[in-house]
């Protein structure tokens, strides 16, 4: 990246953050927001002609309330915005989410023309976010940027992937063979890119970017991939997408289920057209870094 002052990244830690780290290939700040002290973290940050990249985020909750949600991805964005506003940071990077516009599309992918309907907590609570930093950059001459980004596939990938993967990695077959649904997906690498691109170059600034490979996926093709990097055969059989979701509203993780049967696509024309980005790593070649991770951590 092209030094503009310090850089200042939250969620540095995290698996979209260490290959942004590696790609920024400068010296950074990791600001850590979690502990009870954040706002003196914050307060503490350098961030004289900074630029800030913000991908700490709360994703899963035990609490049944949105409260804890509207806290880490609204709450603490907003003070981060304003905190970098007042240190005259130069430019803020925010990593937003497919869910702040909704869960599912139809017969085309969601595009910056479309209305968010964000339907849960998380989803609501990331849009909320951007508002939040909008509502700053408006009163101060802080610049932003905000990348939307689908399914992130990479070695390090955690939570339901990695679930996904132990179920993979058993002789059973599965019962995917049906769903021919159509997801976005984005790189881990590739998406760290678009990240450096939206701190760079002059034409980001206030905008809103959808980060998507042009070739979606289905889960048949992603546990195909998945058994495929595993090495083995992928043992499919078609169980109708209705029925995957009765049985997974019956065992709790209906929410979970619908995101293996049903679509939900973006349109990343705008960042292909103003920063001439286009993610570059397939299906494929992700999964096989994602397989390769999931070995390395099983053997330790």
């Amino acid at each position: 990246m092209t030094a503009h002052g310090p850089i200042v990244v939250t969620g540095a830690s995290g698996f979209v953050g260490r290959a942004l780290v590696a790609r920024l290939g400068a010296p950074c700040e990791a600001l850590h927001l979690a502990p009870d002290d954040w706002r003196e973290r914050i307060r503490g940050a350098n961030f004289s002609g900074a630029t800030v990249f913000h991908l700490a985020a709360r994703v899963h909750s035990t609490a049944n309330d949105e409260a804890p949600f509207l806290r880490d991805n609204r709450d603490k964005t907003r003070a981060r915005a304003q905190a970098a506003a007042r240190g005259g940071a130069r430019r803020l990077v925010f990593v937003s989410s497919s869910r702040a516009m909704g869960e599912e599309t139809g017969a085309r992918p969601f595009t910056l023309d479309d209305v968010p309907h964000p339907v849960d907590a998380y989803g609501r609570s990331k849009l909320a976010a951007e508002q939040a930093i909008a509502e700053v950059a408006r009163s101060t001459a802080l610049e932003y940027a905000v990348v939307r980004a689908p399914l992130v596939l990479g070695g390090g990938a955690k939570g339901n992937l990695v679930a996904l993967l132990r179920i993979c990695d058993s002789p059973w077959p599965l019962p995917f063979g049906a769903p021919a649904n159509c997801r976005s997906f984005v790189q881990v690498d590739d998406l760290a890119r678009l990240l450096v691109l939206c701190a760079e170059r002059p034409i980001a600034a206030g905008r809103t970017y959808l980060a998507a490979h042009r070739t979606a996926l289905s889960t048949r093709d992603l546990v195909a991939s998945i058994r495929s990097a595993l090495g083995r055969a992928p043992r499919l059989f078609a169980l109708p997408a209705s029925a995957l979701e009765r049985l997974g509203a019956i065992a709790g993780r209906g929410d979970a289920v619908r995101r293996l049967t049903r679509s939900l696509e973006l349109d990343p024309s705008l960042a292909e057209r103003e920063l001439g980005w286009r993610a570059e790593v397939s299906l494929d070649a992700a999964v096989r870094e994602m397989v390769a991770a999931y070995r390395a951590q099983a053997a330790r």
